[in-house]
């Protein structure tokens, strides 16, 4: 089997996560290219030769730019913070790599199509992109865009999207970058917003057109950790500035005139990773929490009403999507299992020399949407989503 060499940039939470999913996918799936785990990168040579033993990285690089040149290297991952996306991805498009790039897609929208024009050039020439939003690749939130697709809702009319997080509840919780706007582009709209954003939009084959929306920092200083205190603006002081949002909250109308209420918040007390999503339409909902993430809510409002009611769907059985791959019905899939499966249908991609989805132009999408959402809360007003 050829050998689809990657290069991983970032070694920390998603570098971890991305790690496992580049060792299970070809022990599970049989993919048509073997993907082979040659390069490491980060920053620290200590720290990243320490987590490519622990990951299963055969080598490791400092300098992220020395992948390009690489011969072993025909995929780029970027699991690095938002300021560093663009100029990662856009360089490896022109190198010639394929990229896989964790959300959200950029910091800012110019960005965003920036890197998108570059993916659009890569693939005349036959150079693959892929955003990585992979919630899409939970088993139940798949069966749930096959349901709308199939048209077992009709017409849709609502659609309600939570991501409910408490990790930074606590004030004296230090600062790190994910708080810092220059580097992490937003807090809580991005982070976990973006991913909302973008399943709703995909579960329902529908695009957001317009939004209006409110943001809030909570609090407004924390304590200055010792690996963070280069922080702008912190330096020589105990605590310093969050300069993103805690929690945002937004009205949406879709294109097809459906109406949407969205609420991402890592001040949700008792909440640790609750995505939740209802859809209502003229003949049936669909309800979903990731927190119980192999069940999927499914009401169907053309059955008898004697009976009807929602339908409890265990998303493990064999004809579900992903799972034939893995382990008897009723037998559990987890968080790791969707970047698995992201892995798959991009490796899949590559080799049948199409483009994967979602795209960096969906990616931008998004990131209009997040641009938008901002721009309402300061100017209170309405906001319309470019094409």
């Amino acid at each position: 089997m050829t050998d689809l060499g990657i290069g991983l940039i970032g070694y920390a939470f998603m570098g971890a996560a991305h790690s496992q999913a580049w060792r299970s996918a070809p022990r599970f799936f049989d993919l048509p290219l073997n993907p082979a785990m040659n390069v490491l990168c980060g920053r620290n040579p200590e720290a990243v030769a320490a987590a490519a033993t622990k990951l299963g990285w055969t080598e490791t690089e400092t300098d992220w730019r020395k992948l390009l040149g690489r011969d072993d290297i025909q995929l780029i991952d970027v699991c690095t913070p938002g300021d560093s996306h663009a100029e990662i991805a856009i360089a490896a498009l022109e190198a010639g790599k394929h990229v896989l790039c964790e959300k959200p897609l950029a910091n800012t929208v110019e960005e965003a199509e920036a890197m998108t024009a570059a993916a659009d050039a890569a693939a005349a020439k036959g150079i693959r992109s892929m955003v990585g939003f992979t919630y899409r690749r939970v088993p139940a939130i798949a069966l749930a865009r096959q349901l709308v697709a199939e048209g077992k809702l009709g017409t849709i009319r609502h659609v309600r999207a939570q991501y409910l997080q408490d990790w930074i509840a606590d004030p004296e919780a230090p600062l790190s970058w994910r708080l810092d706007k220059e580097k992490a582009g937003s807090g809580a709209l991005g982070d976990i917003g973006a991913h909302i954003i973008d399943l709703t939009q995909f579960i329902t084959g529908d695009n957001i057109a317009e939004v209006s929306g409110q943001l809030e920092t909570f609090v407004k200083e924390r304590p200055v950790a010792a690996e963070h205190s280069g922080l702008a603006g912190t330096a020589g002081s105990e605590r310093g500035p969050v300069t993103v949002d805690d929690a945002a909250v937004f009205l949406a109308r879709f294109g097809s005139g459906a109406l949407g209420v969205f609420e991402a918040t890592r001040f949700a007390t008792g909440r640790k990773n609750a995505i939740r999503i209802e859809i209502n339409g003229s003949l049936g909902s669909l309800a979903f929490d990731f927190e119980d993430m192999n069940l999927l809510h499914f009401y169907d409002a053309t059955e008898d009403a004697r009976t009807a009611g929602f339908r409890r769907i265990l998303a493990t059985e064999s004809a579900h999507p992903y799972v034939g791959a893995w382990w008897p019905p009723g037998h559990l899939l987890g968080y790791e299992h969707g970047f698995t499966h992201q892995v798959v249908d991009l490796v899949t991609a590559i080799a049948d020399e199409a483009d994967p989805t979602p795209s960096f132009a969906d990616g931008l999408r998004v990131q209009r949407v997040l641009a938008a959402v901002e721009a309402s809360s300061t100017s209170r007003q309405w906001q319309e989503i470019p094409e």
